[in-house]
């Protein structure tokens, strides 16, 4: 596993810009939230003006039964007539996992700039839009389902010709950047929501970067 660099980091953002909630991706390579909590992310969880983010929901992956008995031949998820089976999110994983973050201010700023966004898309989808809450949501407000999610990071790449890397890989390029900036391991453990300090070992990673650095200074 190697993090991305500040360059990487600096052309993702960019391409990311030019896409619909694009704020979403700041979030995954300032944050570093895990998938299911920056999906889970509701408006009520945030606090722009004490520049507060609280990390309490997971969103999860739509699973349905037949609506239809099982006479249609498909696959429950394919079924015209399919019931959804389970809530939109959960509690997070362990209490660990619920947590609150300081959001940096320009993260701020881009999170108030999506809201507007998200306000212009409201009132263009009218009667078509369900208020669900959540922070980042498809142009007629429902929450985005992950494996959607995770074709657009995909395709980000591509555009941003950085390399091929899982959506979890910025959790762990966040990491390092703590690392670099020296965050107490106390602070770190309770931005990536650890329990155990043996997960820095797992995610922070000493790269060339940093061995340079430390060269310098000696």
């Amino acid at each position: 596993m190697e993090p991305y660099d500040i360059e990487d980091v600096q052309r993702l953002l960019s391409e990311a810009a030019k896409l619909r909630n694009s704020a979403r991706w700041s979030i995954a390579l300032a944050l570093g939230l895990r998938q299911g909590e920056a999906l889970g992310l509701r408006w009520a969880d945030l606090d722009t003006s004490s520049g507060v983010l609280r990390v309490r929901k997971n969103r999860l992956r739509p699973k349905y039964l037949h609506g239809c008995g099982g006479d249609c031949g498909t696959k429950q998820g394919y079924c015209k007539k399919r019931v959804r089976k389970n809530e939109d999110t959960a509690n997070t994983k362990s209490r660990s996992g619920r947590r609150v973050i300081g959001v940096p201010d320009e993260l701020v700023r881009l999170l108030e700039l999506h809201r507007r966004e998200q306000a212009r898309e409201r009132a263009i989808a009218g009667q078509d839009w369900r208020e669900s809450g959540f922070v980042f949501t498809s142009p007629v407000g429902e929450p985005l389902v992950p494996s959607t999610d995770y074709d657009v990071w995909k395709r980000l790449l591509a555009d941003a010709k950085v390399r091929d890397g899982r959506l979890h890989d910025a959790r762990h390029t966040v990491a390092t950047v703590l690392l670099i900036l020296g965050v107490t391991e106390r602070v770190v453990m309770q931005i990536m929501g650890w329990s155990s300090t043996a997960m820095a070992a797992r995610y922070q990673h000493v790269t060339g970067g940093i061995l340079a650095d430390v060269a310098q200074r000696l």
